[in-house]
C-alpha cells in the first residue's frame, strides 16, 4: 500500500523530529524482509512504539488499534480519526464476539498486499516494562496464514514516553529485530497441529519468551491487564508478579 500521508508523517512532520529528540538506534534491520508479507510482533511499552517502529522499518506497517481511536466526535475525533487512517492503523472491536475472526480478516488483507502487519500480543501497554503474557490472537494470524512472524524489541520507549504523557521526553530509543519463525515449521518442529488450540497457546509463548530475551527484560506469565486493573485498585502486584528490586 502506498499512502502518501503516512510518508509525509514519517519523512516530513513528526519523523525528522523524533530522529533528533530520541535518537534512535536499531538493530538487526537485516531481519526485515525487503519484500513479501510478514507479522511483526513486539512488546508493548508506550503509545509511541506505533511511531517509533515505523520510523525505523524501511516498509510501511498496518496496525490493528483499538475502535476507540476512530469513533470520536467533533473536531478532536475527526483528527484523531485522520492520523490514526494515515498512519496505517485500522480499528477492531475488541469487545465483539467475532473480534477474533475480524484480526484474521484484516491481516489476511495485509497480507494480500505483501506487506507486514504489527501486533502487540500483550494486549495493552506493560506496566512497568516487562514482557507479559501474550494473547493467541497473534498466534492464530501465524497459524492461518503461515507468515513468518519476526519479534521485535522496543527499547526504552516507556522512558521516552512514560503512560500519561503527551510530549516525548529526549530519551533514546532502540528497535531490535529478531530473526523471522516461520509457523508451521515451528509447529512441526515441536509435535504440533497448527490447527489445535494448544498450539496457539505454545506459540504464543515460545514468542513472548523471545521478546523477553530480545528486549534483555523478564518474562511473567500473567497478562497485563490482569497485573494493571490490580494495580489500579490499589491492590499492589498480584502475588508471583512483583519485580524483582535487587
Amino acid at each position: 500500500m502506498n499512502n502518501g500521508w503516512y510518508r509525509f508523517f514519517k519523512y516530513v512532520l513528526i519523523g525528522p523530529w523524533l530522529r533528533v529528540w530520541n535518537r534512535p538506534f536499531t538493530e538487526g534491520l537485516d531481519n526485515v524482509p525487503r519484500q513479501g508479507s510478514a507479522m511483526f510482533v513486539s512488546n508493548h511499552q508506550a503509545v509511541m512504539d506505533s511511531f517509533y517502529l515505523p520510523l525505523i522499518c524501511p516498509r510501511q506497517l498496518t496496525f490493528p488499534a483499538k475502535k476507540e481511536y476512530f469513533t470520536g466526535t467533533g473536531f478532536v475525533g475527526a483528527i484523531q480519526r485522520f492520523f490514526f487512517t494515515s498512519v496505517g492503523q485500522v480499528p477492531i472491536d475488541r469487545t465483539a464476539k467475532d473480534a477474533g475472526d475480524a484480526l484474521i480478516d484484516t491481516a489476511k488483507t495485509v497480507f494480500a498486499r505483501d506487506d507486514i502487519l504489527g501486533i502487540y500480543p500483550e494486549g495493552t501497554r506493560s506496566p512497568d516494562g516487562r514482557i507479559y503474557r501474550g494473547r493467541t490472537g497473534m498466534a492464530r494470524i501465524a497459524m492461518a496464514t503461515n507468515v513468518d512472524v519476526i519479534p521485535v524489541a522496543m527499547i526504552n520507549t516507556a522512558q521516552a514516553n512514560p503512560i500519561g504523557s503527551w510530549i516525548p521526553r529526549p530519551a533514546r530509543v532502540g528497535v531490535r529485530f529478531g530473526k523471522a519463525i516461520s509457523p508451521h515449521k515451528w509447529a512441526d518442529e515441536h509435535g504440533l497441529n497448527p490447527e489445535d488450540h494448544q498450539t496457539m497457546r505454545e506459540f504464543t509463548d515460545f514468542v513472548m519468551r523471545e521478546l523477553a530475551e530480545l528486549t534483555g527484560t523478564e518474562y511473567v506469565d500473567r497478562y497485563a491487564s490482569e497485573v494493571k486493573d490490580s494495580l489500579q485498585a490499589g491492590n499492589g502486584y498480584p502475588e508471583g508478579t512483583e519485580p524483582n528490586r535487587a
